[in-house]
This record gives C-alpha cells, structure tokens and sequence, in this order.
C-alpha cells in the first residue's frame, strides 16, 4: 500500500525527490477547475491504496513554480519521479485499466490485488482448490467491489463443477461496467457449456459438443473452437444453433484481439456464408 501527499516548492525536494530513492513517487499536476483532473483523481487515490507508490498531489493555481519548472501546459500532467529524476508520465485522464497497465510497465508495480489473484491461481494450477477458495475469500474481502475478483472466482467454481455457484456472481456484475459485464456474458455462456457437458449424449453430435465444452473448461480453447466450428459445418439446428452460440460466447471470453478468436471468426463467417 502507497501513501498520499499534498505537494508545494516547500516540500518538494524531501516529498517527492528525496522520497523516490525508497519508493517509485506518481506527481499529479492538477487543478480544481479541471473536469479530467477531477475524473482522475479519485482513480489514482484509489490505487494508491493498492500499490506501492507515494502520489503527490500537486495544484497548480496553489504552485505555479513546480508547474513552470516542470514545463507543465495543460492538465492532469501525470509524471514520474524515481531515484531523483522526474520523466514524463501521461497527459490527460486515463481510465483504471489504462492506469494499472501504466504502473504494471512503467513502474514495474504489482498490486495487492493483482499478487492475490497470481497467487489463487498458483493454487489452481497446483490443484490445491481449498488453497484457491481461501485466497479468493481473502480477496472478496480486501476487495469487495472488484468485479476482476468476481470474474476470476467464478471462472474457477465453473472449472471444478460448480457452475450454479458462479452464476450469482456474474449476476452481481453491474451493466454499467462494459468491459467487466461483457466478461461476464461470455462466462455466463461457459456455464452453459459446462451444463451440456453434464448430459448424458443421445447422438454423435451430442458427443461432440460435450467434448468441446470439456475442452473449454480445460482452457483448451483452440481445440474446444475447433470442435463446436465442425458442428457448425455440420448442423445449424443442432441445439438450436448452439455451436455457433457457444463459439460466440468463447470469442467473448477470449476477446477480440485475440489470435484465436480472429482465427475462428473468419472461420466461422466461411462456414456460415
């Protein structure tokens, strides 16, 4: 966890300068009439309570030294001082994943939040699930209002057959957060996959939908794709065109920018048209 300062020439040099050489400083050149600087405020004052770094709060109508020093021309001038050096940062309000990505590279900065969720999967991956349930209790706790922490949690309930369990917590998921909601569709559409894998198969198709959702639910998402796309080529009506639904959600879950989600998408619009 960091620590907030309000900064002015008299402290500068012990607050942000000298302060650098023990912790990476964040300085937010800002201003009270600025609406981006008030939009980014309450984000990094957020973060700091995550990370390890000192935010000094700099108002520049109260300082208009440092802003003169510092060639500060328009605000939020977010810059970065270590081991006594003051670098460029951003200008302009960032939204919070832009943010974290921003401490993750440039300050090399791991968040209480991000090692909890590294460490619940560290137990995943090692098979230890009563280990992975302590940690995701921990940080429902720690983090209440973290819809990452969700999303992770209800990956796992579904991958160990407890998708009932999950569906809870991808309803909590407020609309609003896009990204997150959208996240959560696509998990909402796992659940799906891992219920069809549950049924007892009547038919070859069948057969071969239950194992791309256990290859889903395994993580292998090429292999699950790849199954569901020859269902596709097979039959639309099969489950009222449920192999091409599931294909969906999976790209959902993976992202666009993802090599085999733009893989399958051509592959899929080949097989539909």
């Amino acid at each position: 966890m960091g620590s907030v300062v309000e900064v002015t020439s008299t402290n500068f040099s012990t607050a942000v300068l000298q302060a650098s050489y023990e912790q990476p400083v964040v300085v937010d050149f800002a201003a009270t009439w600025c609406g981006p600087c008030q939009m980014l405020k309450p984000l990094l004052e957020k973060l700091v309570t995550e990370y390890d770094f000192i935010l000094a709060k700099v108002d520049i109508d109260h300082s208009p030294d440092l802003a003169r020093q510092y060639g500060v021309e328009g605000v939020p001038d977010v810059r970065v001082v270590q081991q006594g050096e003051v670098q460029p940062g951003f200008v302009g309000a960032l939204a919070e994943p832009q943010l974290r990505a921003f401490l993750r590279e440039q300050l090399q900065l791991e968040s209480a939040l991000d090692r909890g969720l590294r460490e619940a999967q560290a137990a995943i991956d090692s098979g230890d699930r009563a280990a992975a349930k302590r940690r995701f209790d921990r940080l429902f706790d720690e983090f209440p209002q973290q819809a990452v922490v969700a999303l992770a949690a209800a990956k796992f309930l579904i991958q160990i057959g407890q998708a009932a369990d999950a569906q809870p917590l991808l309803a909590a998921i407020d609309p609003g957060d896009r990204e997150s909601y959208a996240r959560a569709q696509a998990l909402q559409g796992l659940v799906e996959l891992h219920a069809a894998a549950q049924l007892a198969p009547s038919s070859d198709l069948d057969r071969q939908f239950a194992a791309a959702a256990q290859l889903a639910l395994a993580e292998d998402y090429a292999g699950a794709l790849q199954g569901l796309l020859e269902i596709v080529e097979t039959s639309r009506k099969y489950r009222d065109d449920g192999a091409r639904k599931a294909m969906l959600a999976l790209f959902g879950w993976l992202g666009n920018e993802n090599a085999l989600t733009k893989q399958y998408q051509r592959q899929l619009m080949l097989a539909l048209y």
